[in-house]
């Protein structure tokens, strides 16, 4: 399979990337430090990534941010990044990349566990998480042509706990989550929202 990976240098990216090179070849995209420049909050950005790059087989987003702060801190702002990166940008990555997607191809978006266990500061993360989850339940059922659309929601990861100074207690190393895109990927799930803690 051609795929295309967006938030390749990532934090769940890289070991996506490992888990996946050899067996497929990888098309991969960041805002920085990869072969493919793209930015998810930037319309153009998407549509002039697809133009480029031709044909493929599925499409994978590990990226999107969110503001994470206390809800009485959070801008209009804040809020519209967070609606226009994390959420809209993974809605765009789907509507424009249909006509780029094989027959029985797929998308995997990414949302994350503050949509179902929501924590004080989590008010605009929760938000699009939970947007993300719901649009890619609903394209699901109209994505022509055979087309997957699954949704990955990872736990708190190991490394980004560690990296922000808060105890790694309970989370996941991001190679056991890049487990559950394999998983989506080469699987057959459509209109799945898929945990990693359920994928041995």
């Amino acid at each position: 399979m051609r795929i295309l990976i967006i938030g390749a240098t990532g934090t769940i990216g890289r070991p996506l990337v490992a888990a996946l090179q050899g067996r497929h070849e990888l098309v991969l995209a960041s805002r920085q430090q990869a072969h493919e420049k793209v930015d998810l909050s930037d319309p153009d950005s998407i549509r002039a990534l697809y133009k480029r790059i031709g044909r493929l087989d599925a499409v994978v987003s590990a990226a999107g941010e969110a503001k994470f702060s206390p809800l009485a801190m959070l801008s209009d702002d804040d809020f519209a990044f967070s609606l226009k990166s994390k959420l809209m940008g993974q809605v765009n990555l789907v509507r424009y990349g249909f006509d780029s997607v094989s027959d029985g191809g797929s998308f995997t978006l990414t949302s994350g566990v503050l949509a179902s266990q929501p924590s004080i500061g989590s008010g605009a993360v929760s938000l699009v998480n939970s947007g993300v989850e719901g649009f890619g339940r609903s394209a699901a059922l109209e994505a022509p042509r055979g087309i997957r659309v699954n949704i990955i929601s990872p736990p708190w990861i190991t490394e980004t706990l560690i990296a922000f100074k808060m105890d790694p207690t309970g989370g996941m190393p991001a190679a056991d989550v890049a487990r559950a895109y394999v998983e989506a990927i080469e699987g057959k799930h459509s209109g799945s929202v898929i945990s990693p803690k359920f994928v041995s």
